[in-house]
């Protein structure tokens, strides 16, 4: 009895192993060569000596297939589609026109002889009549090259389609692959290059995935590029069917098309394709051009040589053309361009400003634009470049002699000359670019529209950086530069709120002893020193003058004039003859300000202001004068136009600001005489 059952044991066994493997299917072909038996070919198909399944030549209308020699068993005992997996690389090699066609497939069929296909759109699977039958029990992955089938249908060439009894493709995707950003990268099938395959289906979800990459990305992307339910493929799945390639060309388009490894895997709970050793491939073929009749390469070969001369001639007159116009456009060097150090490439300045474009200009003024660029892709290298177009070569000469002395400028309330270049008529100035823009679109322009006011602090700061500025110019560099336009618009504002002082197209240097000759008036109106309209000689004075103004403006929110009816120096004396000095304040600041350091920036203007060049104090006095270092001093009033019984007020008024630290908003003093507009502002 014992003998018996181990005898009825061991043949359960034998018959449970047997079924597994008649019902489980795994193959894998690194190449083709010695398995021509496991291999059933058809067509234009053939086995090449190195092991490569060729599946078409580039031959016009021809057609080939390639099925593994046993049917595989694709349907369990409930006639649900098994799951299975399978991994293969092609290549496909076009012909001399470059438009490879048409395509080829992978296949589930019922029968390994395709005899009744046709080539072309048909793609060695299905033919005309066939096309869309039912009854054909076909399911194919298409690797399509040619755009357009049937007036339309496959809309998109270059594409990767899944078709079920049909060459019209329900689901369709160019051909692409996700890299590892999760980034679509299209790529093309005719290309020569190895491109490999993963098609795995999952029979309980019926889900089909399909992967495609040209093997030179070394593995297998995340993302397939197809991911679809495909419920259709239990109507076309029959118990057995074999698994295998068609391939097809057409009258005017061809390829080859090859598979160079395969494998596959069905059957089981999770089967998956055994990878392939791309190392153990045969090669791929060249990608050369398949020729023609001796006509055509005659033809061909003639082409290639007139192309070879006119590409000759065309080079040499290009090269001739060029040359004639970088002589012409040869710059002229001047003697400081060869010794100085910071002379820019024009082509360098044209391409930091795409071009000097209307979006990059900043600013506009009396000499030129201004124009923001970058000379690399780091905001720190962020410049600001000045065009100047200048009326004469003898006028470029005399502005770069001062802009070379100019160049050496170096202080932290100064805006830094980078360097310069000379371009055909143009000069170009490159200096550092200062973000916040200039003082006079933060007073008037920005908060106005923003609804931000610039803050007491800021002002006051600003006020001093401008004052630390002007002092290095006037006295503590080797030579004594006058600025000759101090104003708003030429004070730019760094991140920090740090002045910065610029524009130095109207500037001259003088040796220290020497007397300016300058007749020839200069300046902004409303910022010109009474003497200047009478001998038209800049001095530091001048530009103190002018700094009295710009301090005025700082304190009060206001243009130094408004249409000739008001100037700001006299409206502030008047207020401060009248006691109220104060109210000079810019009224957006509300109570938010200083009015001991208010008081004392509005008298500092004042006696900046002075219409005698000889009262107004230097620029080492002004700056200690804002520091609190100095008291300021008492002024005469009959050098403003005032009575002698009042000089005693106005210089106590002036005296009273420094002589006490605490903010005062209610500051008064005595009445004083007023003064006439005309007669300040034109020093009689």
């Amino acid at each position: 009895m014992v003998s018996f059952l181990l005898v009825l044991f061991l043949e359960i066994l034998v018959q449970a192993r047997t079924a597994r493997t008649e019902t489980t299917t795994e193959f894998i072909f690194q190449g083709f060569k010695g398995n021509q038996s496991e291999i059933q070919i058809g067509g234009d198909s053939t086995i090449k000596p190195n092991g490569l399944l060729r599946l078409t030549d580039r031959d016009s209308n021809v057609a080939g297939t390639a099925f593994y020699h046993k049917p595989v068993r694709l349907l369990d005992s409930n006639s649900t589609v098994r799951s299975f997996s399978t991994c293969f690389v092609f290549v496909i090699i076009p012909s001399s026109s470059n438009n490879g066609g048409f395509g080829f497939t992978f296949t589930l069929s019922p029968t390994p002889n395709r005899t009744d296909a046709d080539s072309a759109q048909y793609l060695g699977l299905l033919n005309e009549r066939n096309d869309g039958n039912p009854s054909n029990h076909v399911f194919a992955v298409e690797f399509d090259t040619v755009q357009g089938f049937k007036d339309g249908t496959n809309r998109i060439g270059n594409h990767i389609g899944l078709n079920f009894n049909s060459l019209s493709s329900d689901v369709q995707e160019p051909v692409a692959y996700y890299n590892n950003d999760g980034k679509k990268e299209e790529f093309q099938l005719v290309s020569g290059e190895p491109i490999q395959v993963f098609v795995d289906y999952d029979g309980p979800t019926k889900t089909l995935n399909l992967t495609v990459y040209p093997t030179r990305l070394g593995s297998k992307p995340i993302i397939p590029l197809i991911s679809r339910h495909v419920p259709k493929l239990s109507d076309i799945v029959q118990d057995e069917m074999f698994v295998g390639f068609t391939a097809a060309t057409g009258r005017d388009q061809s390829s080859a098309h090859y598979v160079m490894g395969w494998s596959f895997s069905s059957g089981g709970e999770h089967p998956l394709a055994a990878v392939l050793d791309l190392s153990e491939l045969p090669p791929p073929p060249p990608n050369t051009a398949k020729k023609r009749s001796g006509y055509n390469g005659k033809v061909i070969a003639l082409i290639v040589a007139l192309s070879a001369v006119i590409s000759i001639m065309l080079a040499l007159l290009l090269t001739f053309m060029v040359y004639k116009r970088r002589l012409q456009q040869e710059e002229i060097l001047e003697d400081w361009e060869i010794d100085h150090p910071h002379r820019f490439r024009y082509k360098d300045l044209h391409a930091a400003t795409d071009g000097f474009k209307e979006d990059r200009i900043i600013g506009t003024g009396g000499f030129g634009t201004v124009f923001r660029g970058s000379i690399s892709t780091s905001s720190s290298d962020q410049i600001a470049v000045k065009k100047i177009t200048p009326n004469s070569m003898q006028g470029v000469r005399e502005f770069v002699a001062e802009i070379e002395s100019l160049g050496r400028l170096r202080h932290k309330n100064l805006v830094n000359l980078q360097g310069w270049c000379k371009h055909r008529n143009d000069l170009l100035l490159i200096y550092d670019y200062v973000p916040n823009g200039s003082l006079d679109s933060l007073l008037y322009s920005e908060p106005r529209r923003s609804g931000a006011v610039l803050s007491w602090n800021a002002r006051f700061q600003i006020a001093k950086g401008i004052a630390s500025g002007l002092l290095y110019l006037h006295e503590e560099w080797e030579q004594i530069v006058i600025h000759r336009d101090v104003k708003p618009s030429n004070v730019l504002i760094d991140d920090d709120m740090n002045p910065r002082l610029g524009d130095f197209g109207l500037a001259r240097l003088y040796e220290r002893g020497s007397q300016s000759h300058t007749t020839v008036v200069v300046g902004t109106i409303g910022y010109m020193a009474p003497e200047l309209t009478r001998n038209g000689n800049s001095s530091s004075a001048s530009d103190v003058f002018a700094f009295g103004v710009l301090l005025l403006e700082i304190v009060s929110g206001r243009k130094p004039t408004d249409a000739g009816s008001f100037f700001l120096a006299d409206w502030v004396m008047e207020l401060h003859a009248s006691g109220e000095i104060l109210g000079a304040v810019d009224p957006r600041l509300g109570s938010g300000y200083d009015g001991g350091e208010a008081g004392l920036a509005l008298a500092i203007g004042l006696l900046c202001c002075h219409p005698k060049p000889g009262s107004r104090p230097p620029m080492k006095m002004v700056l200690r004068y804002l520091n609190r270092d100095e008291d300021v001093p008492e002024i005469g009033a009959e050098n403003w136009g005032y009575s002698d019984s009042s000089t005693r007020d106005l210089g106590s008024k002036f005296g009273g600001y420094v002589s006490s630290d605490r903010a005062s908003s209610s500051y008064t003093s005595s009445s004083l005489t007023r003064i006439s507009s005309s007669s300040f502002i034109s020093g009689r």
